[in-house]
């Protein structure tokens, strides 16, 4: 599956309103982490099936950021049927991304 970029405009109906997992990689333009971890989450998102991936950014979605209380990036969100489960920052190895997701 391809990671999509969204923003705040979609996000409830992309991520709030979705069944099973999602996952928002919320980055900005200018992160040296959010570079590298970037091929990380692409990487997973083609070996798992059961979750969405998404990517959102916070200069361009300073609503989303505070909603979230996102202070640092990257910022990973999952989601579960609509819910915030899990919310680390910081960059992740693949089989930590991986881990994360389940």
């Amino acid at each position: 599956m391809n990671v999509i970029d969204i923003n705040s405009n979609e996000f409830n109906e992309k991520v709030l309103n979705k069944e099973g997992k999602v996952l928002v990689d919320c980055y900005a333009l200018w992160c040296g982490p959010c570079k590298m971890l970037s091929p990380v989450v692409d990487s997973v998102a083609q070996k798992i099936d059961n979750c969405i991936f998404y990517k959102l950014n916070v200069d361009e979605n300073e609503d989303i950021t505070a909603k979230y209380d996102i202070l640092s990036i990257p910022t990973l969100l999952l989601f579960e049927n609509g819910v915030l489960v899990k919310q680390e920052t910081g960059f992740k190895s693949e089989s930590e991304l991986i881990d994360f997701i389940k």
